[in-house]
């Protein structure tokens, strides 16, 4: 199925999309990218500690 890129891979994807965009549009599209992904992360992050709370809140009250 998915197999690790390489780096022949990403310098691969890296020129077709300087090709397909330009060199002007790659900054902003590196800029959201990495925007989007830092907020992925933090919603991820969120769910994950909201989960912990919620299992450490009944932990609590069944110890009670």
């Amino acid at each position: 199925m998915l197999q690790n890129i390489g780096v022949p891979g990403l310098i691969l994807i890296l020129v077709i999309a300087l090709i397909i965009f330009g060199p002007s549009k790659l900054p902003e599209i590196g800029r959201a990218f990495g925007t989007t992904l830092k907020e992925f992360k933090k919603s991820t992050r969120d769910l994950v500690s909201d989960e912990q709370d919620e299992a450490e809140k009944k932990e609590k009250k069944n110890l009670a």
